[in-house]
């Protein structure tokens, strides 16, 4: 087997690590993966896009009903949506995007690093504010 059909077949296999992602980032992950944007996402449950944001980006957990909507919606088995095992999406590695849909995903994927950027900066704010309050 070459590096790149190991390399590919370690990414099918590990991609979203049970033990590495969150609820938020597994959503944000099947959502993308079945084509939808948040805003297609959040009219297809009937609920606003603010909804959404705030469940990948773990600020809110949805109810039980709209869990299962969503794995339902999304093609993945509840119990890989809650706990990252079982049935995920499934990766397809295109070798056939063109120039501007490449320059698209590293454009959002610049994006959603950003997000996350400030996310962990606003989490380590309030941890050391929490620990100086403690000392």
């Amino acid at each position: 087997m070459s590096d790149e059909h190991a390399d590919t077949a370690a990414l099918e296999r590990d991609w979203y690590h049970p033990d590495l992602t969150t609820f938020g980032d597994r959503l944000s992950g099947a959502r993308t993966a079945a084509g939808y944007t948040q805003a297609q996402l959040a009219e297809n449950l009937g609920v606003k896009l603010k909804t959404i944001r705030a469940w990948e980006e773990d600020r809110a957990e949805p109810r039980a009903n709209r869990v299962s909507m969503l794995s339902g919606v999304l093609n993945v088995s509840l119990v890989w949506l809650m706990t990252g095992t079982g049935e995920g999406p499934a990766v397809t590695l295109s070798t056939e995007q063109t120039d501007d849909e490449l320059l698209g995903e590293v454009a959002r994927l610049r994006r959603e690093a950003a997000r996350l950027t400030d996310r962990l900066a606003l989490l380590e704010g309030r941890l050391r504010s929490r620990l100086g309050d403690e000392a």
